[in-house]
């Protein structure tokens, strides 16, 4: 190897070493409880249909950054159907969830600023506060006290126009759990903040056809800034942002994810207007009915360590401590067949390391029951 390089072999061999260490396998489709296609979404046939008849109507890409000539009438019309669904006067589409975090938050804040996080929030939106300059201050999760704390010391030692921006997920990805949305909206306006809520995980799952928690706890009007994602329930790839018109027309002029990118492919585009679509007719309320009942079927049969980490969402953690035992216990149940994700450090505290089961509309009875076997054999074989 080029000398540069062995001080990366060296630090890649430490990771490794501490069993952090990470590949990119192929999963199979068949036993997979590791993906975020909720409602299966991602092999539907209408979608896909959708996309094929874009990529002969405008080709594989958008051919430049969206202000620059990439923006086609699929755009716009997502965007639009997009804002309906979150009922908010607009919204702004983006290549990823990621990279929707990085273009708001430096957009909404600076040097002079405050973003207050929940500690279990993505990794994107602490880059994002990072990337702002804005100081950055962490709340113990799902904890509204310790964010009032925050607030209060905050307010008392900044003038009033100091923006303070609080942030959360509203399903957390790790843990299945929900925040205290009402909470934390009544905070930021006792405090004059504002509230980003990240619905990546809750969008096409909870609420009225799937239009999120936000939606789903009354809050509509009252959270300046929604974040979403097209990658998990809606089966696609790409992100978005949905506000009012004054914060779409801000992030047209700093949001620089948007501005220095090429736009989203067209054909993702439609592909996603059409997940859109059925999320929100009937065959939406049937997938979300056939997620909630996979999920029992499960738990209904599941072990008791897993029966009792259930928080009634699609995401289920079995928190097993050590990454070593993780790895290891992933295996077994891939030996079986069942592919769990297996999440360690960073991604989680240490000693916290987890198999993470997502249940999706897709699973079969089979899988589900299969998965249930495989479970209790493993936590036997390991006792």
């Amino acid at each position: 190897p080029h000398p540069w390089s062995l001080p990366l072999r060296d630090e890649v061999g430490q990771l490794r070493a501490r069993g952090l260490g990470r590949t990119l396998r192929p999963t199979p489709g068949a036993g997979s409880f590791s993906h975020n296609d909720y409602l299966g979404l991602a092999l539907h046939p209408a979608p896909a249909e959708a996309a094929a008849r874009a990529l002969r109507d405008f080709g594989t890409g958008a051919r430049a950054a969206r202000l620059l000539g990439g923006h086609s009438p699929l755009h716009q019309a997502l965007e639009h159907d997009l804002a309906e669904f979150k009922q908010t006067e607009a919204a702004l589409l983006f290549p990823s969830g990621y990279m929707a975090a990085l273009g708001v938050i430096p957009a909404l804040v600076g040097p002079n600023d405050f973003v207050l996080l929940d500690r279990f929030s993505h990794a994107c939106l602490f880059d994002a506060a990072r990337l702002s300059g804005a100081t950055l201050r962490v709340f113990a999760h799902n904890d509204p006290a310790e964010a009032a704390i925050l607030l209060e010391t905050i307010r008392g030692r900044h003038p009033p126009s100091t923006r303070i921006l609080l942030v959360t997920e509203s399903l957390f990805s790790m843990d299945g759990d929900r925040a205290p949305l009402r909470a934390l909206a009544d905070l930021k306006d006792r405090f004059g903040a504002w509230l980003l809520v990240d619905e990546a995980h809750a969008t096409g799952v909870l609420g009225p056809a799937g239009c999120g928690a936000v939606a789903d706890e009354g809050l509509n009007g009252r959270v300046e800034v929604q974040l979403g994602t097209l990658s998990k329930a809606l089966g696609v790839a790409g992100g978005f942002l949905a506000g009012d018109r004054d914060l779409i027309d801000l992030l047209l002029h700093r949001a620089r994810t948007f501005l220095f990118t090429t736009g989203t492919p067209p054909a993702l585009a439609a592909a996603a207007a059409t997940s859109l679509r059925i999320l929100r007719d009937s065959e939406g309320d049937r997938l979300r009915h056939r997620l909630h009942t996979n999920r029992q079927r499960f738990l209904r049969q599941a072990p008791a360590p897993l029966a009792a980490a259930d928080r009634g969402t699609p995401i289920l953690p079995w928190i097993v401590g050590q990454t070593e035992r993780a790895l290891l216990l992933g295996q077994k149940l891939s030996d079986l067949g069942f592919h769990l994700g297996v999440v360690r450090p960073p991604t989680v505290p240490v000693g916290q390391a987890r198999l993470r089961i997502s249940f999706s509309a897709a699973h079969t009875d089979a899988e589900i029951d299969g998965l249930a076997s495989a479970l209790h054999q493993v936590i036997n074989d390991d006792s």
